[in-house]
């Protein structure tokens, strides 16, 4: 057998220590491949596109591009770290330090060549279904067409293989030999019982609660402010946790009696302080990673849900016609008859309803929109919404979303009462929520007998709505388009069509999320990935402490908790962390946009909670049937 072939039959035989580092470099390269497929693509080339999204596809490619130089270094030194036995019985057998280098560097190759091939081969077999996908998630209106992606074929292929080549040399040239004795006995070496620092156990409790505290309380552009400082905090705070508050929790556990007494604990319990110890920095690694994917994809999906959202509430209505004076009767009505006449021809029913909305001078404060009841309600029921009825001399706020720009709240109300043309005052008695004007800033809403009696207003702006009732999605946001250009022309700017501008935002914002969306996909695979190598580092000590405690009379069931218990622990402990991190930096950015969250919040930790789950359950099957494996042999 040449040294080519043992080189090969090594990696073939290890494919269950290979196999996660193997899938993750083959993942990372289609991601690759994929951005590469889309920067070349000819619609793009052409400028069909935004040429910001291909600047950012390219930003995209070279992050993930970095983070998998660093990705297969560590995947490298956890392999290295679990084969030192290995190393010692082939040193043993005669072979030298070099021969062992040149070993780990063609296998780094091999695997690193093979994941590359395979890698581009499935993204090219699949890159008319990933181009389908992005036309739609990237809301545009060309068409991706399928092309034979020859350049993005060779930049990934080049790119991979040259970082694969620095990997392997880097590790080959940091690979130290020990003495031969060492690396025999490398997994019979005992370990100091853990230690863990109270003081530093404190400290680390005192920078996380410290950390949350701060993000939590700031409001608006203090949470800019208080970013950097609370990340730096939270991050040294988390690799203390990990490093000491694990090991204290563990031995406060151990020493209650109830505890690690009751049924299978104690195999649980008495390694358990050595693993978290030995796992405290993938832990922290996984933590920070998770949390970076967790907040960058929350952030993008709640500042798109925030950016749409405050369009739909500064104006509910579907269209929008504001009347400016410098227009004639004609040009007005000439106006309404294209919008009408459009909406007949693409087979759009609406709801339409056209007021004049007064303002009236209200002390110091400036003009004051207010409504009569009748008024509010043909606008409510445009919108479906509920009516008001209000008993005569009674008047209401109406306070508008707070997620409008610009829009002002209830301490905006007039303290001062209204006066009537009779010489009457009225006081305000109470404020409602509601979308239902057409107007950003907070409003009254009286009785039509009192609004009979109100003075001459200072200003009056008229208005016609529509709420489209029934009708094609594409076709009302087509109808939009095609108002917008006719109507908005230089110098009049009155018209607005609220599908449309939600369009035109999701078309822009979409490449960003999109991308977001992948590069958070590769750290969440690749945290995942550190987990699995953690796991499998120490199997071969599981197998040997089963195999004894198996003899004593450890069954089936048992085994299956302990290992359940013990693998979930090392898969959940970080991601929880992580949800708990995310879940503190949504809540301050909700802040900063004084926007609620919760709903993108759940949606984004939601889904990935999930995913970690499935993991869990596809690595623990995996592991038990190893442990099992052992014992029947």
């Amino acid at each position: 057998m040449t040294f080519r072939q043992f080189v090969i039959n090594n990696v073939v035989r290890n494919k269950r220590i290979y196999a996660a580092y193997f899938l993750s470099s083959l993942f990372t390269v289609m991601v690759f491949f994929t951005f590469a497929m889309f920067a070349f693509h000819p619609a793009l080339a052409q400028g069909k596109i935004n040429q910001y999204a291909l600047y950012g596809m390219t930003v995209a490619g070279g992050i993930i591009y970095l983070f998998s130089f660093f990705f297969v270094l560590y995947s490298m030194s956890s392999f290295l770290q679990s084969r030192k036995k290995e190393f010692g019985l082939l040193m043993l057998h005669g072979m030298s330090t070099r021969q062992i280098r040149f070993m780990v560097f063609m296998e780094n190759m091999l695997i690193g060549v093979v994941a590359t091939i395979i890698g581009i081969s499935l993204g090219t077999i699949f890159s008319k279904l990933i181009l389908l996908i992005a036309e739609n998630v990237l809301v545009i209106e060309e068409s991706l067409y399928f092309y034979f992606p020859l350049w993005a074929i060779v930049t990934s292929l080049i790119s991979f293989i040259l970082l694969f080549l620095v990997i392997s040399f880097f590790v080959t040239f940091i690979l130290r030999s020990k003495k031969l004795a060492e690396l025999i006995k490398a997994d019979q070496q005992p370990k100091k019982e853990p230690k863990a620092s109270v003081l530093l156990t404190v400290f680390a409790v005192l920078l996380l609660v410290g950390g949350y505290i701060v993000a939590l309380l700031v409001e608006g552009v203090a949470v800019i402010v208080a970013m950097v400082p609370v990340i730096i905090v939270v991050t040294i705070g988390t690799y203390f946790l990990f490093t000491q508050l694990s090991v204290l929790v563990i031995h406060f556990l151990k020493k209650r009696k109830s505890v690690f007494w009751k049924k299978t604990n104690m195999i649980l319990f008495s390694d358990l302080s050595f693993r978290m110890k030995d796992n405290a920095r993938t832990f922290f690694m996984v933590a920070i990673i998770s949390t970076v994917a967790f907040s960058a994809i929350g952030t993008l999906f709640g500042f798109q849900s925030y950016l749409t959202g405050g369009v739909r509430e500064v104006n509910p209505y579907s269209f929008t016609y504001y009347e400016i004076e410098e227009q004639t009767e004609e040009e007005i009505a000439q106006d309404l008859e294209t919008i009408n006449q459009l909406f007949e021809e693409n087979q759009i029913k609406t709801k339409q309803v056209t007021a004049e909305l007064e303002y009236f001078g209200a002390s110091d404060v400036g003009d004051i929109f207010i409504a009569s009841e009748s008024m509010y309600n043909d606008f409510a029921d445009v919108l479906n919404e509920d009516k008001i009825q209000l008993d005569d001399h009674e008047i209401i706020g109406v306070r508008q979303s707070a997620a409008i720009i610009g829009a002002n709240t209830d301490d905006q109300f007039v303290d001062q009462p209204i006066e009537l043309a009779s010489g009457a005052k009225l006081k305000l008695v109470d404020i409602i929520e509601g979308d239902i004007l057409p107007v950003i800033d907070a409003h009254y809403v009286v009785s039509d007998q009192v609004y009979q009696q109100l003075s001459e207003p200072s200003k009056t702006e008229k208005y016609t709505v529509w709420n489209v009732i029934e009708g094609k999605e594409n076709r009302v946001v087509a109808a939009g388009e095609q108002l917008t250009a006719e109507l908005n022309v230089f110098p009049y700017y009155n018209f607005q069509a609220m599908d449309y501008m939600i369009y035109t935002i999701n078309q822009s914002y979409a490449p960003i999320l999109f991308i977001g969306l992948f590069i958070g996909i590769v750290f969440f695979v690749s945290a995942g990935s550190f987990l699995y190598f953690r796991l499998f580092t120490d199997l071969d000590q599981d197998k040997a402490k089963f195999s004894a405690i198996n003899k004593i009379g450890l069954t089936d069931k048992e085994l299956k908790k302990v290992i359940t218990h013990q693998t979930a622990l090392l898969f959940f402990a970080p991601i929880i962390v992580a949800i708990i991190h995310g879940d503190v930096a949504l809540t301050a950015l909700s802040h900063f946009f004084d926007y609620n969250l919760i709903k993108e919040s759940v949606i984004v930790l939601g889904s990935f909670f999930a995913i970690q789950i499935v993991y869990f359950l596809i690595v623990r099957f995996a592991y038990i049937k190893q442990i099992k494996g052992s014992l029947l042999s």
